[in-house]
């Protein structure tokens, strides 16, 4: 908390017209010589030793050669909870691993380009808080590598709250509605329970349950060859790996994802709309799937 503080008072001292700057959506932090799992145990070390939970990780697309490990921050989760629009998603930040040969690539989804994406209505009553806990992820990943360069694109502030990502196409506030069950209780069991089972070719990454506001937010792995992250990432690039898990949010006794049309979109920005096209099909597979865990 009290790192926390310190790196508030210096966004405070140094914050200047944040909303007219270009946000990438990721930083290569560092390439490491050795494992995947040398390079996932140090960035754990450096997050948890900065006051970070770490709450999940999974190889992507089942390869050894990619990894993701899923973290969170006690202040973020209360802020992301003040946002009713699905704001719990953003609770949930990524680092990525790439192996490539004898190294591995660590990236990191960048804190600012997710929260002003998904904090749509309200954000700047929490913008400095929020500019803190991204600054002290970047500290912790500076434990790791100091490269840091940006990669996958950028948008600015406004650019990202109003994003989509061509005419027609759907907004961060047009979530797909899987379903509305009796109780969050009774929504909570289902969905833990196909998780649990591997329904529909699924893995729980992580969860983030918050019962006293009943949201509960899951990171999923989508492992169908045909269907999942070893069919579409390929594609779209797996450089952008820090973008996975997808997931799904229960809000009350309503189940919903965010629509593969902006979720995709939005974590690969320079997506072409040909190599979008090759992919056309994945954001019904990946509401179908969705769909069966809550059945």
């Amino acid at each position: 908390m009290k790192q926390l503080l310190i790196v508030l008072s210096i966004v405070t001292l140094f914050q200047i017209n944040v909303s007219a700057q270009k946000q990438p959506a990721y930083y290569l932090v560092a390439t490491s010589q050795g494992t995947i799992a040398d390079a996932k145990s140090s960035v754990i070390t450096a997050l948890q030793s900065s006051g970070f939970n770490v709450i999940g990780q999974y190889n992507p697309a089942n390869s050894e050669n990619l990894a993701v490990v899923c973290y969170t921050h006690p202040d973020l989760e209360k802020i992301a909870l003040d946002f009713a629009d699905r704001g719990a998603l953003a609770a949930a930040l990524k680092i990525g691993f790439k192996k490539e040969d004898n190294s591995v690539k660590i990236s990191m989804i960048n804190p600012m380009y997710l929260f002003y994406a998904y904090f749509v209505e309200g954000i700047d009553v929490h913008e400095k808080e929020l500019l803190a806990i991204s600054e002290s992820a970047k500290t912790a990943m500076k434990k790791v590598g100091s490269n840091f360069t940006p990669f996958g694109g950028e948008l600015s502030k406004k650019e990202l709250q109003n994003y989509h990502y061509k005419i027609m196409m759907p907004y961060f506030e047009d979530a797909e509605e899987l379903k509305e069950f009796d109780s969050f209780e009774a929504g909570l069991k289902t969905i833990r329970e196909n998780l649990n089972s591997g329904k529909g070719d699924t893995k729980k990454v992580y969860e983030l349950i918050y019962t006293d506001k009943k949201v509960a937010v899951f990171g999923v792995a989508l492992l169908n060859t045909e269907e999942g992250e070893p069919k579409f990432l390929p594609i779209i690039g797996d450089e952008n790996v820090a973008a996975m898990p997808y997931e799904i949010i229960l809000q009350g006794k309503t189940a919903s994802i965010l629509p593969g049309k902006y979720r995709l979109a939005i974590s690969w920005p320079n997506l072409s709309m040909g190599t979008f096209m090759k992919i056309m099909n994945t954001p019904g597979d990946i509401e179908d799937t969705m769909e069966e865990l809550t059945e």
